[in-house]
């Protein structure tokens, strides 16, 4: 019953694809990196898009990321797969550009992302009055999209990366440099934060508060195993 191995298998049969690909790269197969491009293009606009909140400033962030991991191949050690290498360059560009964003305007009440302590997203479905249709409508999308992109920039890329990306604790905290704790704790305040921030499109603070209790008794207790 549990998809976790075959997961794994793809994930590392992806993994040793793409070495060799690396490996190509780095003797001068542009081909070979232009296939790297292709592969991850697409995952990586949708994560800059979701931390950023802007298509042209990700559109900006993942060029500028596949044109440092082109510049700086020879350093990839291979120690960690090139998804995770190629998605922590783009996260971090997307984090940067978001700190210079900062010196032009205020950006909530974010600080450094190395520094603060941020968290992360929940299942959204409970949280609506009628589960399975509200979240499948626009609305209800645009309403979450609204108050995901309130959130600082480090909550929000843990929340992009765990709920949106389905990455494990571990993944995270690979892609990020963060222990799998610091993760664990971001990931629970950005929860708490994020559901605030929504309670108030539920007319019925009881109801609310009763959906809420269900959710998150639910969510952590299901996050928890599945990790």
């Amino acid at each position: 019953m549990n998809t976790y191995p075959v997961q794994q298998a793809r994930c590392e049969a992806t993994g040793s694809d793409d070495l060799e690909l690396v490996h190509a790269s780095k003797n001068g197969d542009m081909a070979a990196f232009e296939e790297l491009v292709r592969r991850y293009d697409r995952r990586l606009l949708r994560i800059a898009q979701n931390v950023m909140h802007n298509w042209e400033d990700a559109q900006d962030a993942v060029q500028e990321a596949f044109l440092k991991a082109f510049q700086h191949l020879g350093g990839f050690r291979e120690d960690s797969q090139f998804s995770t290498w190629i998605i922590r360059i783009t996260v971090n560009r997307c984090l940067m550009k978001l700190r210079q964003q900062k010196t032009r305007k205020e950006v909530s009440h974010d600080s450094s992302f190395e520094s603060e302590e941020q968290s992360l997203p929940f299942d959204i479905a409970d949280w609506t009055p009628n589960p399975e249709q509200s979240y499948r409508t626009s609305e209800f999308r645009e309403i979450l999209r609204k108050n995901l992109g309130g959130l600082p920039a480090g909550l929000r890329t843990v929340f992009v990366l765990r709920d949106v990306e389905e990455f494990s604790l571990e993944e995270t905290a690979q892609v990020l440099r963060l222990t799998v704790a610091t993760v664990k704790t971001r990931s629970r305040r950005a929860r708490l934060m994020l559901r605030e921030r929504l309670s108030k499109y539920f007319r019925r603070p009881r109801e609310w508060s009763d959906r809420a209790s269900r959710l998150e008794s639910r969510y952590f207790t299901t996050a928890s195993s599945r990790d």
